[in-house]
């Protein structure tokens, strides 16, 4: 199964992917030769599946595209789904709806389910559930050594904790068994101002926030919409904010609770409605085709209004490039540690921050540099980053994980992997 190859098609073309050995992943088998081949001749081996969140460029080594490993099993009974390490939340969703039941999953159905949890996963229903992390019951991996292991909090606890908020570093995944949610439909959408406004809406909605039950997951964007005929006439060419929001709670309460947004200004669009799980997607209308892009997450411990409104200045129409801005509310059932702990980072943060720039025309050092502008107005504020969305993240500093939990999985990246075959020393 190990093939000579420049690289698969991947939903992140901002970076080059050109290894030196190409595994098409159909079985668990499949992976541990790709494994055995590296450590025999002293590879890298880097995996993937979707290629949403692709850390950077793949140069040599062994790649090993996990997208045929798409099966998705449902038990009703137990509510548990067991997903291929190549599945995709649109499929999870789909499988698990007849039940009643839904994943914790993200707002893009085209995301790859299992490199989403492992990095934590910051679900649409995130307040009222947690992360998707905390709702592994077990997971397969091949480690380093070629082994297929079958983890659990009863079997080889330390890796279970490791690899549920940083398991990139620890082996390639081939299944997880997660927990599903009682959750059929929800009250959701989108309500879009004219960035003209953008200071007062982002310091309307951080108020807003404060009130809010756990039951209510939501965030706020900023972005310029291109003058483009399948844009919607309402935003297109224009400087866009918009609110999102998740809530698991009737329409008569949701219309209540989003009342404070609606009086904001005059909307450009309001799109709350009651809807199946299965159009949660609508939400947020992330754009389904590849593209190339760099971002940044920064988790936040608070944010008040000045800083916000100079954020939103120096990414907004003035900047040198597109910018897309994105403020996640965190709290909720994201605080506090799970049972069984994990190393999920940062549990006590208020907000994330995100970053996305198109790399069509625009270097990747002058977006850097704008980020470090937008990383010294938020100063003390910035706990770390969030590794699911620091795409292009492999040129990063440390600060994915507090010092103390760093440590701990620089601890089971030496005893897992010895010889870095995932890559170096770990570095937090």
């Amino acid at each position: 199964m190990v093939s000579a190859s420049s690289g698969p098609a991947s939903f992140q073309t901002g970076f080059p992917i050109r290894p030196d050995r190409l595994v098409e992943a159909r079985t668990p088998d499949d992976v541990r030769e790709a494994v055995a081949y590296a450590a025999g001749h002293g590879l890298r081996l880097t995996a993937h599946a979707t290629g949403h969140g692709l850390p950077g460029a793949v140069e040599g080594g062994v790649l090993v595209v996990t997208r045929g490993l798409d099966s998705v099993t449902v038990d009703p009974v137990a509510r548990t789904a067991t997903i291929g390490a190549g599945a995709a939340w649109g499929a999870v969703t789909a499988a698990a709806a007849p039940h009643g039941l839904a994943p914790l999953n993200g707002s893009s159905p085209s995301v790859g389910a299992v490199s989403y949890t492992l990095g934590g996963g910051l679900g649409i229903l995130a307040r009222q559930f947690g992360y998707a992390a905390d709702q592994v019951r077990a997971l397969e991996v091949v480690t380093a050594d070629g082994a297929l292991r079958r983890v659990t909090p009863e079997r080889e606890p330390e890796l279970f904790w490791g690899l549920r908020g940083g398991g990139r570093r620890l082996g390639v995944v081939t299944s997880l068994e997660i927990g599903l949610v009682a959750v059929e439909r929800l009250y959701g959408g989108a309500i879009a101002f004219d960035g003209e406004r953008a200071a007062e809406v982002t310091a309307r909605y951080l108020e807003w926030t404060r009130t809010v039950p756990e039951t209510l997951t939501s965030s706020l964007s900023a972005l310029p919409y291109p003058d483009l005929p399948q844009v919607p006439e309402e935003v297109r060419g224009r400087y866009v904010v918009s609110v999102r929001v998740a809530f698991t709670g009737d329409a008569t309460e949701g219309d209540r609770l989003v009342a404070p947004l609606r009086a904001i200004a005059p909307a450009l669009e309001d799109a709350f409605r009651e809807m199946p799980y299965t159009e949660s997607p609508t939400i947020h209308n992330d754009p389904p085709f590849p593209h190339a892009y760099y971002g940044e997450g920064l988790m936040l411990r608070e944010l008040d209004a000045a800083r916000a409104a100079r954020v939103l200045e120096l990414t907004g129409p003035g900047a040198s490039m597109m910018n897309v801005v994105q403020l996640n509310h965190l709290g909720g059932a994201m605080a506090g540690q799970s049972e069984p702990a994990s190393a999920v980072p940062y549990r006590d943060a208020g907000f994330l921050l995100r970053l996305l720039s198109p790399l069509d025309g625009t270097d990747v050092p002058a977006v850097r540099a704008l980020y470090g502008e937008v990383s010294g107005v938020l100063g003390p504020l910035v706990q770390g980053r969030a590794a699911n969305f620091c795409f292009g993240g492999g040129d990063r500093a440390p600060g994915f994980h507090e010092p103390e939990t760093a440590k701990r999985l620089a601890g089971l990246v030496s005893q897992y992997d010895p010889a870095g075959l995932f890559g170096g020393p770990y570095e937090g």
